[in-house]
């Protein structure tokens, strides 16, 4: 088939569902009512800790109004447990509530308000218990449990190896070494080492968690939730329920936002339970302090050792991770591990022992979350590179460019290749931010590099079908949640089929319509998903030639598509007159399949990584000594993206990703005191607003060498990893005041800058 030039893809095409989002003709789970529906509310635990000595539901039950009060003894009639790395997590607390904010008792009713005054019926006696609520605390001799038993393991495949520490807090180690580390940091010419912390923080989406769920006269069970996940959703609730899959169906409606807050289960199983004891479909609707107490940032503790060369070459790195998941593992223990894996960040390095820990505490559950414990790892590894530069007397991005991994390097044995080209990226962002400019090291200016692997091993699949009139529907279970990825596999299909986007339709997630995807995360969507979409377009595209040189008489390779037509040089056949002659009639349609699935591997993690990647962030700050607020006046953010489908909507992405770490940076930690949560509202949880973003330029390196379509690899985490340590670096730059803990608030680096004056003179 000729060639012909990319018309959809690479061009920054307006969203497909802008309209019925900014007109609010778009439909999210809490828009939905069913027939007889009841509405939900949850009663919380107000300890941090407490055996639960008696909960009485009478009087709630007896209340006009009220069809389901369900406490965690009347969970008998199922598996009460979920979670996708251990199933630690009940419906509601069983005997014990082990964070504040823990589902305790939960009533349906036929309005809010009475589901609202039955709860103010429910006692519950609490037995308080001694807490664990840092990692200090959950990790000292003797510290009180929050598990006294081993859970059984959950569904994922990479997570069977799980090795809890009995008889202690921690849930999962992971450990991944090469070389001989502890021998080439005793002879390295520097070795840099500190402790770095990382807060805990929400997600903050602008939907919070919702799930209206239904069980039909057959037994089947449908679940419309916001989740991130839909496939994963239904495999808990076939457990835990007992109903085969096919009886099961989730279905996604719009998401406002997710983040990784709504990957897996959450409020889908109490929805289910809520229904099934209701006899009738239940809405369960979070509020956003609900939020808070449903999932959150893993917060860390890190502490790195690195050496190097006289020359600046790294010679090695120990790490020391330990993450907090909170009460409930969640998918903790794949953060630790996946995260542990590339301690290294983007650099060559021969000795490597790398360890993590995943420990449980009384505070909300720790889960994904953009950057999947990246993050907390970068915050380390780049503030120490800065640190090294300044003991080697080495231009800081002189010394990451001496270890960079080059294109085609092996970052691991057995895994990936790194398929981008770090030193382009590198030496984009150092010149957009004028860091050769003369005096630049006394403008306040840093930079950090990130590198992630994408989740390993992957499957997703797709559908597409042409109809008779030319049009196109594209079946897929990427969940769209802000970022674009309907628009993104259109533009797919129409490249691949040659139509117009307006002529293809992406169809909403339903277990029951859409095949198969793992998950929306990972940025893996339209690598893998959209690698789906483009293989099942091609069997279309197939189908369509086949027929079309059966009609013409010539060869498929004289073939080519354009504008929704079979054309030769002298012929054009529109595709509606192509099925007709396939079918004999006006009807039926060419239905074409994708399925990518990479499988196991010799990776050290059990499945090759799909795509690495890759980001570079330079910031230029400035502070007020006075009073010790940094202001990040300027950012540039450089992505390897192999190629941009949409430019425009990977810039928002970008941007997006930009904005959301400067939060953790500078303003956002979850406050405990005494095992409560002080700061979980919107009034008093403080996110970056309009005014506190920097003049921001985002920038995308494009050598279409990703495993994605058209050379296309995932992006919209990377640009949220560099942003901690490219700040920190820039504002030890100015004021030569190095902090370790974020965030970068004003009254820690008010006291940093009050210590730096007592120091000696010279004292670095």
């Amino acid at each position: 088939m000729s060639a012909r030039p990319l018309r959809v893809v690479g061009r920054p095409l307006a969203r497909i569902d802008a309209i019925e989002k900014v007109t609010g003709r778009a439909r999210y789970v809490t828009d939905l009512v069913l027939p007889g529906m009841a509405h939900a509310r949850v009663l919380r635990s107000p300890y941090a800790h407490a055996r639960l000595a008696r909960v009485e539901t009478g009087r709630a039950r007896a209340l006009p109004g009220v069809v389901a009060v369900l406490a965690g003894a009347d969970l008998t009639w199922c598996d009460p447990y979920f979670g996708p790395a251990f199933r630690d997590r009940p419906i509601l607390a069983i005997d014990v509530a082990r964070h504040e904010g823990e589902p305790v008792a939960a009533v349906a009713a036929v309005d809010e308000a009475t589901a609202a005054a039955a709860l103010e019926l429910i006692d519950v006696d609490y037995e308080p218990l001694a807490a664990a609520l840092t990692l200090e605390d959950a990790l000292a001799p003797g510290a009180p449990l929050v598990h006294t038993r081993e859970p059984l393991a959950g569904h994922f495949a990479d997570l069977s190896s799980l090795r809890p520490r009995p008889g202690t807090n921690v849930c999962h180690q992971f450990h991944f070494a090469r070389g001989d580390a502890a021998t080439a940091l005793a002879s390295a010419d520097l070795v840099v080492e500190d402790t770095f912390r990382f807060p805990a923080v929400q997600h903050y989406a602008m939907e919070p968690h919702a799930a209206v769920a239904a069980w039909d006269e057959t037994g089947g069970l449908t679940v419309w939730a916001s989740t991130q996940n839909p496939y994963s959703v239904r495999v808990e609730l076939a457990k835990m329920f007992d109903v085969p899959l096919a009886r099961i169906r989730i279905v996604v409606p719009h998401l406002g936002g997710g983040f990784g807050s709504k990957t897996y289960a959450k409020l889908e199983p109490l929805a289910a339970a809520l229904a099934h004891a209701a006899g009738r479909p239940v809405r369960l609707a979070a509020s956003a302090a609900e939020a808070f107490q449903t999932v959150r940032r893993c917060s860390a503790r890190v502490t790195m050792r690195v050496g190097f060369g006289g020359d600046g070459t790294l010679a090695a790195v120990h790490c020391d991770a330990q993450y907090d998941v909170g009460a409930y593992a969640d998918i903790g223990p794949r953060v630790v591990q996946k995260a542990t894996y590339t301690a290294t960040g983007p650099y060559r390095v021969p000795h490597v022992d790398l360890g993590g820990a995943a420990v449980y505490t009384n505070t909300t559950p720790g889960g994904a979350f953009r950057g999947f414990g990246v993050p907390q790892l970068a915050w380390a590894l780049e503030s120490l590179f800065d640190v090294a530069a300044d003991r080697l007397g080495r231009d800081p991005i002189d010394l990451r460019r001496h270890n960079l991994l080059g294109h085609g390097e092996a970052f691991a044995p057995g895994d990936t290749p790194i398929d981008g080209k770090f030193e382009e990226s590198l030496g984009r962002a150092a010149e957009a931010i004028g860091w050769t400019l003369a005096g630049a090291a006394d403008r306040g200016r840093g930079l950090a590099t990130m590198l992630k692997a994408s989740i390993g091993p992957s499957v997703s699949e797709a559908i597409v079908r042409l109809h008779a009139d030319g049009s196109v529907s594209v079946l897929a279970s990427a969940v769209e949640m802000g970022q674009g990825t309907r628009t993104v596999l259109a533009q797919i299909a129409a490249e691949v089929l040659a139509v117009a986007l307006a002529r293809v339709v992406v169809v909403t997630p339903d277990t029951a319509i859409t095949p198969y995807d793992q998950t929306t995360s990972s940025s893996r969507s339209t690598t893998m998903t959209g690698r789906a979409v483009q293989a099942a377009a091609e069997d279309v595209r197939e189908q369509l030639l086949r027929v079309g040189s059966e009609a013409l008489g010539l060869p498929a390779s004289d073939l080519a598509l354009e504008d929704g037509a079979i054309v030769t040089a002298t012929r054009r056949l529109a595709y509606p007159e192509v099925l007709a002659r396939r079918f004999g009639m006006a009807g039926g349609e060419l239905i074409g399949r994708g399925v990518v699935a990479p499988g196991r591997s010799a990776a050290p993690l059990g499945g090759s990584t799909p795509f690495w990647e890759m980001a570079v962030g330079a910031a230029e700050v400035s502070v007020d000594e006075e009073t010790g607020a940094v202001s990040v006046e300027r950012y540039v953010s450089v992505a390897d993206v192999g190629r941009a489908v949409n430019p425009l909507l990977l810039e928002g992405q970008d941007e997006g990703g930009v904005v959301q770490g400067l939060g953790h940076t500078l303003f956002e930690e979850m406050a405990y005191a005494d095992g409560h949560l002080l700061n979980g509202t919107l009034l008093l949880y403080r996110v970056p607003r309009a005014d506190d973003v920097p003049a921001l330029e985002c920038r995308f390196v494009e050598n279409a060498d990703g495993a994605g379509p058209f050379g296309a690899k995932g992006a919209g985490e990377g640009s949220l990893v560099p942003v901690s340590p490219a700040v920190a670096n820039a504002l030890a730059r100015l004021t030569g005041v190095r902090l370790r803990d974020l965030p970068l608030t004003p009254e820690r680096v008010w006291r940093a800058l009050r210590a730096r004056e007592r120091r000696a003179p010279g004292a670095i």
